[in-house]
């Protein structure tokens, strides 16, 4: 029997043996009127079928107790208001966890809350069918709920400067893949991306340029606010990164007291011309910028910005970068890094650093590490990812060849970069487990995984796509799914199949996604 295109893998899925559930004009959805509103959107665009509302304003969501429980045979759909789609949060079950029945009678989702119950109507989405001359769902039992708690994207809106249209709609494309999570790289050596009431010279000096001279930008206060707003409308928490030690020449344009002159010893002409002081850096180059560690004036900086970031973020994480520290002291670079990892948790946020961090001895008690080396890891990187579990913090994976989306598909695609082991297929994208990457883990020293888009060669919506699609389907899978391996249907032969299944959704949606060769397209 063919695979249902169903990705990331639910849970548990049972195919019915009755007949589809038939879209038309007269199909009323009732229960949870935002939910309503989500599916009709998705119905109308993937069909051009206008389902009625009959839906009833939301309710707070329950709060949710327990495991999901196991699939069962679908059951016939009595308790639904007549032949139509019933969505509803009863409370039962793990957070973010949902139950969808489907027959010749109607459809019904049963959420844990209201996440759940959004993630269900995203699998609706994935089971519309052509029946005939009309449009239909496909009869199946599927109880669902994700492997890890924390399930991210990441854009990097500062090699490039992505506007707020493009950040929605990319945030738009991972929800539907059941990501929980958007990282916004916010600052780097080319530009500093979010306006800043406490240090305005930031916008107004060092958020006009971007990699090869392109131009630049930044986001005000209301926009920041409105991303916020429309992630939380798709079930997602924003995590704002401002990447310091290193990664800071920006700064330096602005605020040249607190920035380090850049260390060019060993400089990689791989990353184009060096930085020059004082100069706009256009550059892809890595590693050599440093804040003056230890300065008053570099910790009153750090302060301003991080304080006035908490403020304007609800979400429980703030990511203060650690990456890439080259041109820092191993000894400054240690005592930057346990200040501000304190300074962020004194603020109430959680704070987040990428991997390096773990060599600190005094880094904040349960900050989050950001592994970032290889699936197979690279000399000391699993020693400083473990150091942030031991400290009472978690982990989430981001292996660079894996599941980096700035990388080539192919040695011949017009845009990407190879330095993590050549171009990643989308069979390496999917080929690896979480649990296997960092020896010593185990499946509760996770938080989860994330999937960085790096913004050298990618200027808008379309070159995102390009990249991102469909190496994310294997992110969100390894995000949300059983451990690899655990069934047949969770394998490489099955992913191919299920992702080759949602070209026409993705294709309705306005996904401008490459055809790869890998994959048996459905037309």
């Amino acid at each position: 029997m063919m695979s249902l295109p169903l990705v990331p893998l639910p849970a548990s899925t049972v195919r019915g043996d009755a007949a589809p559930f038939a879209l038309s004009p007269a199909v009323r959805i009732t229960g949870d009127a935002r939910s309503a509103g989500a599916l009709r959107r998705l119905v109308v665009t993937r069909t051009g079928v206008h389902l009625v509302d009959a839906s009833t304003p939301s309710a707070p969501s329950a709060p949710s107790t327990g495991p999901a429980g196991a699939a069962t045979a679908p059951a016939p759909i009595a308790d639904a208001a007549g032949p139509g789609i019933e969505l509803s949060v009863d409370g039962k079950g793990r957070p973010e966890s949902y139950r969808l029945r489907v027959d010749g009678d109607g459809v019904v989702v049963r959420a844990a809350d209201a996440a759940g119950l959004f993630y269900g109507v995203q699998t609706i989405g994935q089971l519309i069918v052509r029946a005939g001359d009309g449009w239909a769902v496909s009869a199946v039992s599927i109880d669902d709920a994700p492997r890890f708690a924390y399930r991210g994207v990441m854009l990097d809106v500062a090699r490039h400067f992505h506007d707020v249209a493009t950040v929605t709609a990319f945030l738009e494309r991972a929800a539907s893949l059941k990501f929980n999570v958007l990282h916004l790289h916010l600052s780097d050596d080319q530009g500093w991306r979010l306006q800043s009431a406490r240090r305005p010279e930031l916008t107004a000096q060092s958020a006009a340029n971007a990699v090869a001279g392109d131009p630049g930008g930044f986001f005000t206060h209301d926009d920041y606010r409105a991303i916020i707003a429309h992630a939380a409308d798709h079930h997602m928490t924003v995590v704002p990164e401002f990447d310091m030690p290193g990664h800071t020449h920006a700064v330096s344009l602005a605020y040249p007291e607190v920035v380090a002159e850049p260390a060019l010893e060993g400089w990689d002409p791989a990353g184009g011309e060096p930085p020059v002081a004082g100069e706009p850096y256009t550059g892809i180059g890595v590693g050599f910028s440093s804040l003056r560690i230890g300065d008053p004036a570099t910790d009153a900086f750090v302060d301003d910005v991080i304080t006035e970031l908490a403020g304007l973020t609800p979400g429980p994480y703030l990511h203060f970068g650690g990456d890439e520290a080259f041109g820092t002291p191993a000894d400054a670079y240690a005592a930057f890094v346990a200040r501000t990892s304190a300074a962020i948790a004194r603020l109430g946020k959680t704070p987040i650093a990428w991997h390096e961090a773990g060599a600190a001895s005094d880094l904040a008690p349960g900050t989050i590490g950001q592994y970032w080396s290889f699936v197979s890891p690279a000399e000391g990187a699993a020693e400083k990812a473990r150091a942030f579990v031991d400290r009472g913090g978690r982990l989430i994976l981001s292996p660079a060849d894996a599941v980096y989306l700035d990388m080539k598909p192919d040695a011949s695609a017009p845009l990407g970069l190879t330095w993590a082991g050549g171009p990643t297929s989308l069979e390496r994208a999917y080929s690896w487990e979480p649990l296997d990457v960092v020896p010593g883990l185990s499946e509760a020293d996770i938080l989860g995984v994330e999937a960085p888009l790096w913004s050298e060669t990618v200027r808008d919506l379309d070159d995102i796509d390009a990249l991102a699609f469909p190496r994310i389907a294997a992110a969100a899978e390894a995000a949300w799914s059983a451990p690899t391996g655990t069934t047949d249907e969770r394998s490489w032969a099955s992913f191919r199949a299920r992702v080759g299944g949602l070209g026409p959704l993705w294709t309705t949606l306005g996904i401008r996604f490459p055809a790869s060769r890998e994959v048996p397209w459905t037309i």
